[in-house]
């Protein structure tokens, strides 16, 4: 291999420190001339598959599914593979095995008559798609990813086939076969090599935030992203909302209980996280014991789902009507102590007339529908009372105390910002503040300017000076109100509307009053140039450049696209969230990244795992190609083949170095 004509003594000397440490890890020209070797076939790998999720909402069931199936990879793949030689029902209850392998085996094993046999079907199955799956990688990657267990095993059977070599190692091929059976490891095998498979069929996953909100299982979620290899995160709202709960802010305390108990789901509030509810329960049968809470009931959608009594559904209007007020008190406290964040129009406790049951909003007086606040005393209308004060307490020492949540959110801290960047692709979760005419908004934080990359920059530093012991006291209660700026404020990138409105659903009977109007960026996200100019302020290259965000469902029943910006703009929030399927008409949108373009997958509801399991069946899913390369996309194409381009361009020097009495061998 020639070495690059550009070398010289010139640079050598530049470099020589470097390359001294270099030479400790490569320390003989045969090394470091072996690792160049294995770095250039690398480059000219396919490149591995990324997978794109975004908004899971806690609908942990669904989002699981997607991740075991990859999107329908994996039944792609059985089906190229098996194609006529297995009929339909065998090949689903082959890719139900793959995702579920340790529930599916306990039902097998009770209707199949010969055991032996559909082991020694289905170990050659699984072994064939496994090897078909791990076809993109080096041997090196794939020992990597391997049980520990069986490793040497599946090794030998991923690179030794019986159908390549029928005359020497058809024999030895079957024979490690039965003897996993033999030695009654079959189960162990299965549950193992099914596990790889998930594994290899997608080489990363990104996460486009709001893991947290309606569904039941956010703190599932955050356990299979805590066990997870290879992924990324970028924030959504309403993970940020739990992020201020998790860092003792109290109004985003308030908030995350009030969208929980709005939902009924306090699974993970209590069997998650271990939140005690019963301070706030007590207070609230007391408090609103003679109060029909009209507004405050679990919602439509969940209540069949939920599958609750009258009395705890009483319970959890009651609960919810307290906690909705005391937010109101909370929020109240933020927005007297930080001026800056222009939100003293969301202050309207002071504003009722309980006499006239009406509220003056912007000098417009309106009717309410729910006057009963017995803890809202009008010459002091954001005071706490006694026992609110002790609820409150007693709630910020429960979120701060609990373990498993301070463990998730370091997850979300250590694998996640406000953006990130990955192979020409921009991901944010919900939008970046754009002025009238398109340009980027500037936002002032603590007397500077920031838009742009700036602003999520920014943003993102601060999330984590609230968690940080390297910021002085005032810098961290700054950066913790600042979390609920970002929930709530009218130029936060995770919300970019003119306000929220939540007292004005719950009290105030005139509709046009819950109206949110959204910011400019939803007003520009189909302008190409636009969008191109926000991906020039990321600094994001390449002919095939892409933003690819969640956050607002793509109403597809009613035509809408997730399409946008001649494809520069990919929108993949279509509703996981099962809240959202009656308005989307759909359950979701997925995107797979592969060697040979993008492909956006299109989800119908979920039923449930214990139907994929039972019954086999599968999330139906419609696949459209949204971009196809013109020729198939090579490792030394990504930011991987960059990173690995240079790191042989340096042992190219560290060899010249060698070959020119620079350095000296470490024989």
């Amino acid at each position: 291999m020639p070495l690059d004509k550009t070398l010289n003594e010139e640079s050598i000397k530049e470099d020589l420190r470097y390359l001294e440490l270099l030479s400790q890890t490569y320390p003989t020209i045969g090394e470091a001339s072996r690792e160049i070797i294995n770095l250039e076939a690398i480059l000219n790998l396919p490149k591995p598959t990324e997978h794109f999720i975004s908004d899971p909402h806690g609908e942990s069931e669904a989002f699981n599914h997607v991740l075991r199936n990859a999107s329908g990879y994996v039944r792609r793949k059985v089906e190229e593979i098996f194609g006529d030689t297995l009929s339909h029902e065998e090949k689903k209850e082959l890719c139900s095995l793959i995702y579920y392998p340790e529930q599916k085996l306990q039902l097998i094993k009770t209707k199949e008559e010969d055991i032996d046999d559909f082991y020694t079907v289905t170990l050659h199955q699984l072994i064939k798609v496994c090897r078909n799956v791990s076809s993109k990688y080096t041997r090196s990657k794939i020992r990597k990813e391997l049980p520990k267990e069986f490793e040497y095993i599946i090794e030998e059977l991923l690179h030794e086939s019986a159908d390549i070599y029928p005359a020497n190692k058809a024999q030895y091929y079957n024979v490690i076969i039965q003897s996993i059976i033999d030695t009654q490891r079959a189960d162990d095998f299965i549950i193992a090599i099914s596990s790889l498979i998930q594994r290899l069929a997608i080489d990363r996953l990104h996460l486009l935030g709001d893991i947290f909100d309606r569904g039941p299982g956010a703190h599932l979620i955050m356990e299979t992203l805590c066990n997870y290899r290879h992924f990324d995160i970028v924030w959504g709202n309403h993970d940020i909302d739990w992020f201020g709960a998790a860092a003792g802010n109290r109004a985003c305390i308030a908030n995350v209980l009030r969208l929980s108990l709005r939902y009924g789901n306090l699974a993970t509030l209590e069997d998650g996280y271990g939140i005690n509810l019963l301070p706030l329960a007590t207070f609230a049968m007391e408090t609103y014991k003679d109060d029909p809470c009209a507004k405050f009931g679990v919602a439509e959608d969940k209540c069949d789902e939920l599958n609750l009594d009258k009395k705890t559904l009483r319970l959890i209007a009651q609960m919810h009507k307290a906690i909705t007020v005391i937010q109101f008190k909370e929020e109240a406290a933020i927005i007297d102590r930080r001026p800056e964040f222009d939100m003293a129009d969301r202050k309207l406790l002071h504003c009722i007339d309980k006499e006239r049951k009406a509220c003056t909003i912007n000098g417009k007086e309106y009717e309410m529908t729910d006057t009963f606040l017995p803890t809202v005393d009008p010459k002091a209308p954001y005071a706490l009372t006694e026992e609110e004060e002790d609820i409150m307490k007693k709630l910020h020492h429960s979120f701060l105390a609990s373990d498993k949540l301070r463990r998730h959110i370091d997850c979300l801290l250590a694998h996640g910002c406000m953006y990130a960047v990955c192979n020409s692709n921009l991901m944010y979760h919900a939008s970046v503040p754009l002025n009238a005419d398109g340009t980027l908004r500037e936002v002032e934080i603590k007397g500077k300017k920031y838009k742009g990359h700036e602003l999520l920059k920014k943003t993102g530093y601060l999330v984590r000076e609230a968690f940080s012991k390297d910021v002085s006291a005032e810098e961290r209660r700054f950066a913790r109100d600042y979390i609920w700026y970002l929930w709530c404020g009218k130029d936060s990138p995770l919300f970019d509307k003119d306000k929220m409105t939540t007292f004005e659903r719950y009290f105030i009977k005139d509709k046009s009053t819950h109206v949110e109007k959204k910011g400019y960026y939803y007003t520009y996200n189909n302008d190409e140039r636009i969008i191109d100019s926000i991906l020039d302020d990321f600094g994001v290259e390449g002919k095939h450049r892409h933003i690819i965000n969640g956050h607002v469902p793509v109403k597809a029943k009613l035509g809408e696209t997730p399409v946008k910006a001649n494809g520069k703009l990919l929108v993949i929030d279509g509703g996981f969230s099962k809240a959202y399927q009656p308005e989307t008409g759909i359950a979701g949108y997925t995107l797979t990244y592969h060697s040979r373009g993008f492909d956006l997958v299109q989800h119908q509801p979920f039923r449930s795992m214990q139907d994929a399991i039972l019954n086999g069946t599968d999330i139906k899913s419609t696949t459209d190609i949204v971009e196809l390369n013109k020729r198939r996309l090579l490792v030394k194409d990504t930011d991987k083949g960059k990173e690995l381009t240079a790191n042989i361009d340096e042992l190219k020097k560290l060899l010249y170095a060698y070959r020119n009495g620079f350095l000296k061998e470490r024989k």
